[in-house]
């Protein structure tokens, strides 16, 4: 298309045109890149409002979207530019390789995001809730009534000690790697898993319903 331009324009238009050309390419390369952009926010917005999720998850999802795109239009305005395709995937590969690496350093932290991502939207307990995290089925372990859930935790009121008011965060991973028993919100709990003071009030629920 250049060249045919070139034709049709005078001669002193020529170099103009090399700059011209490129120039309106990366503008419209822009352009479609944040228009894209929006789009896909907008539909992980009306995602979030229709599947409730909460809004801790969306920030961490908007920035990956939105750095894939823009790293993508990097990539084709330097292609654009001049840059070599051969240059272009060097760089790619490179960062890919540290991106691994930091990948698998953050382990750890990044399954608890995604544990996380499946709390939320699987939903097996809700804030509310009591829970009891087992390695078996027999085996007795961490019980309280669910206060918060975050990205990166689960917190619980524990309900089996004397002192009130005792808080035990439980990483999402953990959560996952054991058999949960779950007593809905208003469901009592048995009185010989309570403390002490909270076995009388839940022995009486249970007795009323």
């Amino acid at each position: 298309m250049l060249p045919r331009l070139k034709t049709a324009l005078p001669l002193w238009m020529h170099d103009w045109l090399d700059i011209i050309v490129p120039g309106v390419q990366i503008v419209l390369i822009v352009l479609a890149a944040l228009l894209l952009q929006r789009l896909l926010l907008r539909i992980i917005m009306r995602a979030s409002d229709h599947y409730q999720f909460p809004h801790e998850l969306l920030t961490p999802l908007n920035a990956v979207v939105r750095w894939l795109i823009l790293g993508s239009a990097g990539l084709v305005v330097l292609e654009r530019l001049g840059v070599s395709a051969a240059v272009l995937w060097t760089a790619f590969t490179g960062f890919a390789t540290v991106g691994a690496v930091a990948f698998f350093a953050a382990w750890s932290v990044l399954s608890n995001l995604f544990c996380a991502f499946l709390i939320f939207t699987v939903g097996p307990f809700r804030v509310g809730d009591h829970i009891e995290l087992l390695d078996t089925a027999e085996k007795p372990g961490a019980l309280g009534r669910v206060v918060d859930i975050n990205l990166l935790y689960t917190t619980l009121e524990d309900v089996s000690v004397p002192d009130p008011g005792t808080l035990l965060q439980i990483p999402n991973a953990l959560i996952f790697q054991r058999v949960v028993r779950r007593w809905p919100a208003g469901t009592p709990v048995p009185a010989s898993k309570l403390r002490p003071t909270d076995a009388a009030p839940a022995s009486a629920e249970a007795g009323r319903h």
